[in-house]
């Protein structure tokens, strides 16, 4: 009797410490989740800031676009050497220097506003400085969400909850940025360091890095792995990395249409146009998250959601054009951001499970620069677009989401990776 007991004893202490650590990592996904919300909101709230800061600059529209372009450019060139340095020294240990740059350009962007006459090339130093720690923040999240669990079942829901986070950051971005500038212009600056101060404090204390099971590859040898790794997977990794740059790319250039005709042929402005913009975005929101939760470690299923979002979003923008009746076009972008919101996840989930896990990392942040030149490339282009080619901007748009899901259906083929 007394065996049994003690039996059950050990038995109920491992089902204890199994819950516990089940509690563990489902806070430490969440801070982790804090991250993407931070960046995405410490660039897209400025968006809706950029007339303001024209005119209190005196500025023209292109050196305002320059505020969201130098972020941009600094973090695609910097992200792979993000990621090469997380699979060397942790994820942690360039996770967390990477939000105190963050923070210190986004002060020095807000002490220039504030205290200087003509705060303008300081303002774009604190940018780029933001840019340098963007690219070793989002970027090095989803290697460290694939290092913390052994299923993959657990690794594509976190990153559905990942991606989750990143795009509730696109729906609070233009509220909250017209919001504080409502105050003082140069206030969503000082914003940024608190958000990343929270991160910081949540990384530290609630996310442990799973201990490493091995060193670090020498540098030639990791060099030679990466080249072996996209010699044996080149067909489906550029297919992911053309699809990441597709979907953001059609995303931020129908945002800035989306934007650009609230203001000017609805004359809807601010938080109000902010509200607006939120609601396809929140439909790509949840989209995300569902996904996450659904496709689990079924990588055909990744395979024929992403289809399947793609041909919603070809569709939908097909069709925006036809009319630019207020509600219509809402209603269209809705169908498209859930078309994206149900394909990112999945590729997230290819890219982590795909890839060993010493070079996770720097896969990861290649994928991930692809996406910000999607994300940096699209408003311009738009612009140029609206401007050039007004009647079949769509057309073209759709097109290229054409080309997404060929490549979708031709180069991703889960049963022979």
């Amino acid at each position: 009797m007394e065996h049994v007991e003690n039996i059950q004893s050990v038995v109920g202490k491992k089902r204890s410490k199994s819950d516990s650590n089940k509690n563990n990592q489902k806070w430490a996904v969440l801070s982790i989740s804090s991250i993407p919300l931070v960046m995405t909101l410490g660039n897209s709230m400025l968006i809706p800031v950029l007339p303001a800061m024209e005119r209190q600059l005196g500025i023209s529209p292109f050196e305002s676009s320059m505020i969201i372009t130098v972020y941009s450019i600094v973090a695609i060139i910097l992200i792979p050497v993000a990621g090469f340095l997380s699979d060397h020294i942790g994820r942690k240990n360039v996770i967390i220097p990477s939000l105190i740059i963050t923070g210190i350009g986004g002060l020095i962007s807000a002490w220039a506003g504030w205290k200087m006459e003509n705060p303008y090339w300081i303002i774009l130093i604190g940018r780029a400085l933001q840019g340098v720690g963007a690219a070793g923040a989002f970027p090095i999240v989803l290697p460290l969400v694939g290092d913390m669990f052994k299923s993959d079942d657990d690794v594509s829901s976190s990153l559905g909850l990942i991606e989750t986070s990143n795009t509730l950051g696109k729906v609070l971005s233009p509220i909250l940025g017209a919001f504080l500038a409502g105050f003082v212009w140069f206030i969503p600056f000082f914003s940024i360091p608190i958000f990343c101060l929270l991160s910081i404090l949540l990384m530290i204390f609630l996310v442990k890095s799973p201990k490493k099971k091995q060193e670090p590859i020498p540098f030639k040898k990791f060099i030679a792995s990466i080249k072996d790794t996209f010699k044996n997977n080149w067909k489906w990794l550029f297919a992911i990395f053309l699809i990441g740059i597709i979907l953001m790319f059609v995303l931020f250039a129908v945002l800035f249409f989306m934007s650009d005709i609230l203001e000017k042929v609805y004359h809807i402005k601010d938080v109000k146009k902010g509200l607006l913009l939120a609601i396809p975005l929140g439909g790509l929101c949840i989209a995300s998250y569902i996904t996450g939760k659904l496709i689990k470690e079924n990588k055909i299923l990744m395979k024929w959601i992403t289809f399947g979002g793609i041909v919603l979003l070809a569709g939908s923008i097909a069709f925006l054009g036809m009319s630019k009746a207020m509600w219509f076009m809402l209603s269209l972008f809705l169908i498209s951001g859930i078309g994206i919101g149900v394909g990112l996840p999945c590729l997230d989930a290819f890219i982590t499970s795909g890839i060993a896990k010493q070079e996770r990392g720097t896969i990861s942040s290649i994928y991930s620069s692809m996406r910000f030149i999607g994300v940096a490339a699209g408003p311009p282009i738009m612009a140029i677009l609206m401007k050039n080619a007004e009647n079949s901007l769509f057309y073209l748009l759709s097109g290229l989401s054409i080309i997404a899901l060929i490549a979708t259906f031709f180069a991703i083929k889960p049963d022979n990776e």
